[in-house]
């Protein structure tokens, strides 16, 4: 079990559930569509600085990230068009079409496309402890969404809202193709391409820009809440897969509503502590899981950061990097053994 990997996707949901009720708070002088895209610009021009001033200060000379390559351009540009442009826009004719209470549920369904997708159309293993627990987290999720009954009197908006639930599920297995690669790279291209074009949207459907203060204040929520949150996801699906992660990330809902009570003050619920136990018992299942079987692997050339673990026993040129972790092209000879795993970068054979 790579527990390093559950914290970061968990991680990641905390700051993605923390950065909601902070842009609660923006939304008085924001209109919804323009706060989305000052998000997503702080969170790609905010990981731009860090990839290039302060990673070049702290990373060592032998380890690194993978730079992405011709191969990993269409998968990228998929999760791109599908969860910064098409989401979006998908999300903003829903919204403007159909009850709050019904879009916060149907909003869930994020996590089901992802995971179904991740299944059955890219092959991740799955068990029913899985699916017990990915159920109870949805579960939970939806409890906490509930605000009343919902209206579904319009069709076209729900399904615009299931639409950009399957969009961004469809960025979310296409992101895992490319999770080899360089995380920060990942979200700087994603910020910088879906925060324009959705302030665009937003500006066309009758929003304004805020104040400088208010654009300074989106621009830091995004960067944590959006940027950061987006790279330790990214670095999650490289060793639990789509569906996993996307399991973990359900979470981020109630670590919003936590914060909304600990620094606004709103009431403890019942529905709040009945989703806190459904996605805890979801969370467990999961990391409780044990799969283990003789699995082959495919012989594999490529690169990244790695130590010579199991998986990595092969001989050294002149040229590649002394000392551990590093990164250099490196050999994956064919191999069938046995011992506990998940659907990570080295793992994503068929069962």
């Amino acid at each position: 079990m790579n527990t390093s990997a559950i914290l970061y996707a968990l991680l990641s949901a905390a700051l993605f559930g923390v950065s909601t009720p902070m842009a609660k708070v923006l939304l008085g002088s924001t209109e919804p569509a323009v706060l989305a895209g000052l998000l997503y610009c702080g969170a790609g021009l905010g990981v731009a600085l860090i990839r290039r001033l302060v990673r070049p200060m702290l990373s060592s000379s032998g380890a690194g990230e993978t730079a992405l390559s011709r191969s990993d351009l269409p998968w990228l540009s998929g999760a791109v068009i599908a969860g910064g442009v098409v989401g979006p826009v998908l999300l903003m004719i829903g919204l403007t079409r159909t009850d709050a209470a019904a879009a916060s549920l149907l909003l869930t369904l994020e996590g089901v496309a992802t995971a179904l997708m991740a299944w059955f159309l890219f092959h991740e293993n799955f068990d029913r402890r899985i699916v017990l627990g990915m159920g109870c987290l949805i579960a939970g999720v939806a409890v906490l969404s509930w605000s009343g009954q919902p209206a579904l009197s319009n069709i076209v908006g729900p399904l615009a809202i299931i639409g950009a639930c399957v969009a961004w599920g469809l960025d979310n297995n296409l992101t895992r193709k490319v999770s080899l690669s360089d995380p920060l790279r990942i979200v700087e291209l994603k910020g910088l391409v879906a925060g324009p074009v959705t302030i665009g949207l937003g500006l066309w459907m009758g929003g304004k820009l805020p104040q400088v203060p208010a654009i300074v204040a989106a621009g830091i929520v995004g960067f944590f809440g959006y940027g950061v949150s987006l790279v330790l996801f990214v670095v999650a699906l490289r060793h639990l897969g789509s569906a996993r992660t996307s399991a973990y990330f359900s979470t981020a809902p109630f670590f919003g509503a936590t914060v909304a009570i600990l620094a606004f003050g709103d009431p403890i619920t019942l529905p709040l502590v009945i989703a806190g136990a459904l996605m805890g018992l979801g969370v467990w299942l999961h990391v409780s899981e044990h799969h283990q079987h003789i699995h082959e692997h495919e012989p594999i050339t490529h690169s990244h950061a790695h130590a010579h673990d199991e998986h990595h026993q092969h001989t050294h040129g002149p040229e590649d990097p002394p000392g551990e972790p590093h990164m250099h092209m490196h050999r994956h000879a064919a191999l069938a053994h046995m011992h506990p795993h998940m659907p990570d970068m080295h793992h994503r054979h068929r069962h």
